[in-house]
């Protein structure tokens, strides 16, 4: 099995930053694609931001220039960073990942359950 745990989320003012990271555990061969997705209410989940595992990195418009992503393979980690933090980035953030176990002949994909994160005053 496999599993991804996302850090704690919170409630931050707006202008604020906060670090977000997810852990992949479990019988995995090796991580591809990693990146962060959020659903705000009433709406669609959206890519927030992507990295590859040569480090290639694509953004939300929204993101752009107050985000950053970043892994750590040897820790199985991915990490958001997100800085001047606003109330419309109120979500449930997920993590993903693609995954390739040794027990499967093929890759997929997995997620987290969630982390709350309110930008709010």
């Amino acid at each position: 099995q496999v599993q991804l745990v996302e850090s704690e989320g919170g409630l931050v003012q707006p202008g604020g930053s906060l670090r977000l990271s997810c852990v992949a555990s479990g019988t995995i061969l090796s991580i591809n694609g990693m990146g962060w997705y959020r659903q705000a209410p009433g709406k669609q989940r959206e890519l927030v931001a992507s990295i590859t595992r040569g480090g290639i990195t694509r953004f939300a418009d929204s993101a752009k220039g107050r985000f950053t992503i970043s892994r750590d393979d040897a820790k199985n980690t991915v990490y958001l960073q997100m800085n001047s933090l606003k109330p419309e980035d109120t979500a449930v953030y997920y993590c993903n990942a693609a995954i390739r176990r040794p027990d499967v002949g093929y890759e997929r994909n997995y997620w987290g359950k969630g982390t709350q994160v309110i930008v709010s005053s």
